[in-house]
């Protein structure tokens, strides 16, 4: 079992941006979902609330962020020094970031045709993740945890049920995964605790449910129809009162940090023999 594919995503929400290699840090990534947009209130965007967030490239810079979509000039985008800041409110954590300059949250507000601000998670930037799976956990400005890992067999399962239906089959970007494995067994994942990848080590922390945001084109952000939240809910509805609704790929920390790169060898360190509850089809 081997890395296939890795996906960092510099500015959250904001199509993925496809790597070589990446180090792993304690919040995650490092480069990954470190920048953020919010609204004239300090309140996140995400795909759920702006779709058209998927048609921005974020890519990294020498400087720190390059912004490009359609219709719009190119912008380079420095990380902030941390002079300016601002309270910025996420899920239920509230987050004292960086502001970027003026011209970043000009360049979003001509973009959005609202008032919007990009923020920077910095050394001062904290956030802990607080929850029923794991001690309390520094992210970045992820839904809820630092790494999210999903396999191609599990994949080719979905786009299964979905053929079955007359569907056309959807790519794995439509679940923004950072680690993609080639196992081709389905859900073979729910069995397993850790992982040693390259010289780190993940583990497993419970199974990432999903939205609509699955239903997203990932380079435009229009909605494609119910697919794969239609095949999933045949699939994949949780069976664990712990969690709603359906699952794909896996929320996982980083307990040993190192590089990670894409061919390097997948080992399971740690299983977990109960898998987890799905309800039956």
């Amino acid at each position: 079992m081997k890395v296939v594919s890795l996906h960092l995503y510099p500015v959250k929400g904001t199509r993925a941006f496809d790597v070589e290699r990446a180090q792993l840090a304690e919040r995650g990534f490092e480069g990954d979902r470190r920048w953020l947009v919010v609204d004239s209130a300090g309140i996140f965007a995400t795909q759920r609330s702006h779709a058209v967030l998927a048609a921005i490239q974020a890519t990294p810079s020498a400087r720190g962020l390059h912004l490009k979509a359609g219709g719009m000039p190119d912008l380079e985008v420095s990380i902030p020094d941390g002079s300016k800041r601002g309270d910025v409110t996420i899920w239920d954590a509230q987050v004292d970031a960086a502001l970027a300059d003026d011209a970043a949250h000009a360049w979003l507000t001509q973009f959005f045709g609202e008032d919007m601000r990009l923020v920077y998670m910095d050394a001062k930037a904290e956030r802990l993740k607080q929850g029923i799976w794991a001690p309390p956990l520094p992210v970045s400005f992820a839904d809820g945890y630092p790494v999210l890992i999903a396999t191609t067999g599990s994949l080719a399962a979905v786009n299964a049920e979905i053929a079955r239906k007359g569907g056309a089959p959807v790519t794995m970007r439509r679940f923004r995964p950072n680690i993609v494995l080639d196992c081709p067994d389905p859900w073979a994942e729910d069995f397993w605790k850790r992982l040693k990848i390259g010289t780190s080590e993940l583990e497993l922390i419970k199974p990432c449910d999903r939205c609509i945001v699955t239903t997203k084109d990932q380079l435009t952000g229009a909605t494609t129809g119910d697919e794969p939240l239609g095949a999933l809910r045949t699939l994949r509805m949780s069976a664990d009162p712990r969690i709603k609704g359906v699952l794909f790929g896996w929320n996982s920390l980083p307990r040993v940090l190192g590089e990670i790169a894409v061919g390097d060898a997948a080992e399971i360190v740690e299983r977990r023999p109960e898998g987890f509850a799905i309800h039956a089809a």
